[in-house]
């Protein structure tokens, strides 16, 4: 490393770089891209190997010396050779200078302010080289963003910095941190990753040369085979397998023969056994033994499903312009007038399928209850509320298929309706999961409430508007829609459309400091096409039905009514999805304050486990959000974390539904100025 400072350490010499200007030997290596099959980390051992082993491991023996516990006294008696070891040197120093100071054998508080000016002086220089050779290692090699040795970066920087302040007097020494052990598993991670990226693309090479056999019901060639049979949206609760026997779960799993059928029988078979374990576990002591019950019903029941179809269409996609829409009904009064009106002002309805999840109180087992009203209000003005008994919910799509205009849809498939008892229902993102299982290779995918308003041709705009994303077709148009009440008149679409560009870290209590999505500024409206905006709204999102096979839905996120925004957000964006804004609003929602009374789930939940109001749900979702949060990254959230509370379980198949490998983690923070350390999120120039 040419002229070098050493001071001689307990266990070794410890070597400083004598200048800045000191450079590493060239790698004797063929540069690689950052998608090279053999990933980053290979590239970095290789670098480590050679010559910039010597200048990094020079800064982990440093970190893995300055122990807090000596240096706080400012000592370092046993860190960096001794006391009188650096001593010695500084004034061996200064004498050949000629300007050695006699105070500094003499006065041990000078000795040791020259010692740590000295430290704070190295401590700076190293901080120069490397930064230089880090920036070479990145020029030379194309090193994705968030690689090992990104990482191992950030670490040494916040150790130096940290042992900068504490020489200076402005805080406590860092912790010992092995970075040399955690450079070295954070290799073996992504080497696994990577590993995990090939079985993945194989998985979908081999997908793309096993397609289903669909075939096995084609009976009359005017529908596509998976279609048939058909299975119908009337009456409620009725069992696939009782119409079509075990065979249609069989074929569906084991026979590469599936069917819309055999998802819903798949599906109604995990929601029974739900039931059963939800009666069985009424008076569970802890949220803990509920999740890991719910979990290995999710294994047991619904994890064959996503196997068999992991990274791959389980119906191949129809380029006919046919959309789906995903519908998660809970309780809700408008799902027969939102089916009404979506079909009435489509330009083709015969193109339009939904998939409802309709989470009803339908009176089975249960009385059912209102949520809670305000009654009026008492001599302080404050209001009183009630919940009480109520008749069973009105099921939308009964009125939708009674509906001699609408009936024809009904009869035709195009309605798939799945049916949920309010007791088992334990919030949006499970009933997101269900809908979503309920696609039968339409081209488009949209996820919607089931309280809307439609203006007119609202589906060819949308497909329209999808098309004009610069990154089309891996391009998901996303907005919050404007509200609107029961009275208004019939909706007519054309105002701007809003940008989801902000968030904020939730100070509530219930919702555990989770990241909340928000508008930023409107369209102007003479845009040429869709603009690109940083977050998925989930009450509205617009996509090609590949979002499905990029970015499947979690069944492992029960009792969550908070986090689903920036998860897909995330998700979306690391899968190399981008999100844009549609310049006009063509549908319109009913936002829903509490003082409408309407029925909430967890407030379902906490009759379901015999403990009244809210609170049992929030301790349920304290644990479950915990997925979410690991993913997004919280400093609090962790692997080790998670252990420690004995929350692990909420990683089960956490690689299956976590970010993709297409954009980084790092740089999805980056995009959206999320800062996880202050819990801030920044203004974001682009959007």
């Amino acid at each position: 490393m040419g002229q070098e400072n050493g001071i001689k350490g307990n266990s070794g010499d410890f070597v400083f770089p004598a200048s800045s200007s000191s450079k590493p030997n060239k790698p004797r290596r063929k540069r690689k891209s950052a998608d090279s099959d053999d990933g980053g980390a290979k590239i970095i051992v290789a670098l480590l190997a050679g010559a910039g082993a010597a200048f990094l491991l020079a800064l982990i023996l440093l970190m893995s010396r300055l122990e807090a516990e000596e240096a706080s006294n400012g000592l370092l008696n046993s860190n960096v050779g001794g006391a009188k070891g650096v001593d010695d040197q500084i004034y061996l120093e200064e004498v050949a200078q000629g300007r050695a100071s006699p105070a500094l054998q003499l006065n041990p508080k000078e000795r040791q302010r020259k010692r740590q000016n000295r430290l704070v002086e190295q401590i700076n220089k190293m901080e120069g080289v490397y930064d230089r050779r880090v920036k070479k290692f990145d020029r030379l090699f194309n090193l994705p963003k968030g690689n090992p040795l990104d990482r191992l970066v950030h670490g040494a920087d916040r150790q130096l910095d940290g042992m900068k302040d504490a020489l200076e007097g402005k805080g406590e020494m860092p912790e010992r941190v092995d970075l040399e052990e955690q450079f070295k598993e954070d290799i073996e991670r992504d080497n696994e990753k990577e590993k995990k990226r090939k079985e993945k693309r194989a998985r979908k090479e081999r997908g793309k040369h096993k397609s289903p056999d669909l075939h096995a019901h084609d009976e009359d060639g005017e529908k596509p085979p998976h279609l048939h049979p058909l299975f119908p949206p009337m009456p409620p609760h009725t069992m696939a397998v009782d119409l079509f026997g075990e065979d249609i779960i069989t074929n569906t799993l084991s026979h590469n023969k599936p069917t819309v059928a055999g998802v819903i029988a798949i599906l109604q078979r995990f929601l029974r056994k739900l039931h059963q374990m939800l009666v069985e576990n009424k008076h569970a002591k802890t949220p803990n033994e509920v999740i890991e019950k719910y979990f290995d019903l999710v294994i047991k029941y619904l994890e064959p499903l996503e196997e068999a179809y992991r990274d791959r269409e389980i119906f191949p996609i129809r380029e006919d312009g046919s959309i789906f829409m995903s519908l998660g009904a809970y309780r809700d009064h408008l799902l027969g007038e939102t089916l009404r009106q979506a079909f009435k002002t489509a330009a083709y309805p015969d193109k339009l399928f939904v998939g409802a999840v309709v989470q009803n109180c339908f009176g089975i087992d249960v009385t059912c209850r209102t949520g809670v009203e305000v009654k009026g209000k008492n001599k302080n003005g404050q209001p009183i509320t009630e919940v009480s008994d109520r008749p069973p919910d009105v099921n939308g799509i009964e009125q939708f298929c009674a509906d001699p205009d609408y009936a024809k849809y009904c009869e035709s498939g195009q309605i798939r309706a799945l049916y949920v008892n309010e007791t088992e229902s334990n919030g949006p993102t499970t009933a997101r999961y269900f809908a979503s299982k309920l696609w039968g290779g339409e081209t488009y995918f949209l996820q919607a409430d089931a309280h809307l308003r439609f203006a007119k041709e609202w589906d060819r705009l949308y497909a329209e508007e999808v098309k004009l994303a610069n990154s089309y077709p891996k391009a998901v148009l996303s907005a919050y829609p404007p509200g609107f009440s029961e009275e208004d008149p019939p909706y007519q679409g054309g105002s701007k459309g809003t940008r989801l560009c902000t968030c904020v870290f939730s100070d509530s209590d219930v919702e555990h400091r989770i990241l909340r999505i928000n508008t930023g500024n409107m369209c102007r409206g003479e845009e040429s096409a869709p603009s690109q905006i940083a977050y998925i709204a989930a009450g509205f999102f617009f996509a090609r039905a590949e979002f499905l096979v990029d970015v499947p839905f979690d069944p492992y996120m029960p009792w969550c009514f908070m986090g689903e925004e920036i998860a897909l957000s995330l998700r979306a964006w690391t899968h190399g999805w981008d999100i844009y804004a549609p310049r006009k609003n063509l549908i319109a929602h009913q936002y829903r304050p509490g003082r409408m009374g309407l029925p909430k789930f967890w407030e379902n939940t906490g009759r379901v486990f015999g403990r009244p109001g809210p609170g049992f749900n929030t301790r349920l979702q304290s644990i479950t959000i915990q997925r979410i949060k690991y993913m997004v990254g919280y400093k609090d959230s962790s692997k080790e974390d998670l252990e420690k509370e004995n929350h692990q379980i909420v990683l089960t198949e956490f690689d299956h539904y976590g970010p993709g490998d297409i954009r980084t983690m790092p740089a999805f923070l980056e995009h959206t100025k999320i800062d996880l350390k202050t819990e801030r999120c920044g203004h974001i120039d682009w959007c």
